[in-house]
């Protein structure tokens, strides 16, 4: 079964790279543009691995990445942060929150799909 994975991004150009590649890599894809949006994907789809914008509208990454650690159905659940905002505190900060890896923009899409890959173990 295919792994699912929930992209939680507002920037179009990045959403549409990225489902492409990685439903061609096999993965079943679902988007979402906002915070809110995130979390009901979580509720009724149940992703392997989010990417996570950590600024969107409603709320942000590192809000919707809290609640998923907060919420022991999603336990397993990995999550990759993207942010433009690359600064040490950033990052300190969302991996604090529980994100599994934290990528800065610009960013190779092939080595983002690469770390999703490897994250869930698949070969």
């Amino acid at each position: 079964m295919a792994k699912k994975v929930l992209i939680a991004d507002d920037e179009q150009n990045i959403v549409i790279s990225l489902e492409f590649l990685l439903k061609r890599e096999g993965f079943e894809v679902f988007v979402a543009r906002d915070g809110e949006a995130a979390l009901q994907m979580m509720a009724d789809r149940r992703p392997d691995l989010v990417l996570l914008d950590v600024m969107m509208p409603k709320r942000s990454g590192y809000e919707v990445c809290q609640q998923i650690r907060a919420n022991s159905d999603w336990r397993g659940v990995k999550v990759i942060m993207l942010t433009a905002k690359g600064r040490e505190i950033e990052v300190a900060k969302g991996m604090a929150l529980g994100a599994d890896a934290y990528v800065t923009k610009p960013f190779s899409t092939k080595d983002l799909v690469a770390q999703a890959r490897d994250l869930l173990g698949v070969a």
